[in-house]
């Protein structure tokens, strides 16, 4: 079970928002490279960047930090936030990470994904955000008719990655993970699954880990690294059964 640690960015500064909510912005760093290296020093083996400006208006608009943050580290970095084209993916990957993430080109172009895939094959992950069971799309200010669980089975069609899960009533609330909805949607596929959303104590870190045989290979645990809640390590320790 990987634990992944989140580093987003808006305005090429470290932040972390609630519920997605870009009016409740909390920064953490203007430096994100420095968590970057924090996060690997203390033994993470992969890190989820998220580019939050560019999930609005589409496109990367933090690069600079992006570069600054693969550059940092010698662990793969995945990104998410605005790619929606095959360009944008290479973009991305031009700049160092390993995994580009889609999300709001799973919903409304199936095409962009499958030659992003086509042209990049085993390095598109999809990101599946999900308020009340429904996906959510451009940096989760719109809401679809589409539930999370019909797009991830439209996607396990195609040669991706992995699935990144997001309940966005639980992001960056402190308030544990939805787990029952995780479990569902990786039960309904044969991608792994990542969850994300809600990570805050240790007990949270053993729920995930217990829903692992229905195919939840690792989770992102975001503002309760930067508030103190959980340790990195120990988060780790927990998920190897230490």
């Amino acid at each position: 079970m990987d634990i992944i640690p989140a580093i987003d960015l808006s305005e090429g500064q470290c932040v972390r928002l609630r519920r997605g909510d870009m009016a409740q912005k909390t920064v953490y760093s203007d430096n994100p490279a420095e968590f970057a290296r924090r996060w690997q020093h203390e033994g993470a083996s992969i890190l989820h960047v998220v580019d939050l400006d560019g999930a609005v208006a589409g496109g990367s608009r933090n690069l600079a930090a992006i570069q600054a943050i693969a550059a940092a580290v010698d662990i793969p970095v995945e990104l998410g936030g605005g790619l929606r084209t095959v360009e944008d993916v290479r973009t991305a990957l031009e700049a160092g990470v390993r995994w580009a993430i889609m999300g709001t080109s799973a919903l409304r172009d199936r095409t962009a994904v499958e030659a992003a895939v086509e042209a990049f094959p085993g390095r598109i992950i999809i990101g599946i955000d999900a308020r009340d069971g429904l996906v959510a799309v451009d940096g989760w200010v719109k809401s679809s008719d589409v539930t999370a669980v019909d797009l991830a089975a439209q996607m396990d069609a195609l040669d991706i990655a992995k699935v990144i899960f997001t309940d966005i009533s639980t992001d960056g609330m402190m308030s544990g993970p939805n787990v029952a909805s995780t479990r569902a949607l990786a039960e309904s596929i044969s991608t792994p699954v990542i969850a994300s959303g809600g990570v805050t104590t240790l007990e949270d870190v053993r729920a995930i880990c217990a829903i692992e045989p229905a195919g939840v290979s690792g989770m992102i645990i975001g503002r309760a690294l930067y508030e103190g809640t959980i340790s990195l390590p120990e988060a780790i320790c927990v998920a190897a059964g230490a």
